[in-house]
């Protein structure tokens, strides 16, 4: 669920981070890596990427339609959209470019959106009961979902990095 008290700017903020905040957290790691999963995380940095650009383009989508005036929208698993992408094949830093590429595309509808557009909303249906949800709803829940992935991706380069301790000279 969303966090109900992210404002636009922290929203927008929140989301012109993710995509510099995991490039600067994962520098310097090699492609082994980046699809190694750790003792302590079942999902290798490229995992995260992947459920990151498979939740930004449900989500994304969503905010997107609603701005071009769609009222009605059905309902999407990114978990099981991800299953009709190749993301979890590709290369972690040609996949992280597409969702800094992507990220871009929705920040530059986003940005000169005046408050009002961001309560703009849509029915959406096929989840159970038909959900009133706005832009702003779609905003806070990906931007919140992506704080706590970044610290997993923060969690999973520090364990695949060596200890800096020194044991000699």
């Amino acid at each position: 669920m969303p966090n109900k008290t992210l404002t636009i700017d922290q929203v927008l903020t929140l989301l012109a981070e993710t995509a510099p905040q995991i490039e600067a957290l994962t520098a310097g790691l090699k492609p082994g890596q980046l699809r190694a999963a750790t003792t302590h995380e079942e999902w290798s940095a490229n995992d995260v990427l992947a459920h990151l650009r498979a939740c930004a383009d449900v989500w994304g989508s969503c905010m997107v339609s609603i701005i071009r005036g769609t009222s009605t929208l059905q309902a999407v698993n990114p978990t099981t959209w991800i299953n009709s992408t190749n993301y979890r094949e590709q290369d972690f830093r040609p996949s992280l470019h597409s969702f800094a590429d992507q990220r871009a595309d929705l920040l530059a509808v986003l940005k000169p959106l005046p408050p009002e557009s961001w309560s703009l909303s849509a029915t959406v249906t096929g989840a159970g009961s038909a959900l009133e949800r706005n832009v702003l709803f779609y905003g806070r829940w990906l931007a919140g979902h992506e704080r706590g992935h970044v610290k997993q991706v923060a969690r999973i380069a520090r364990a695949m990095r060596p200890s800096s301790s020194s044991c000699g000279r």
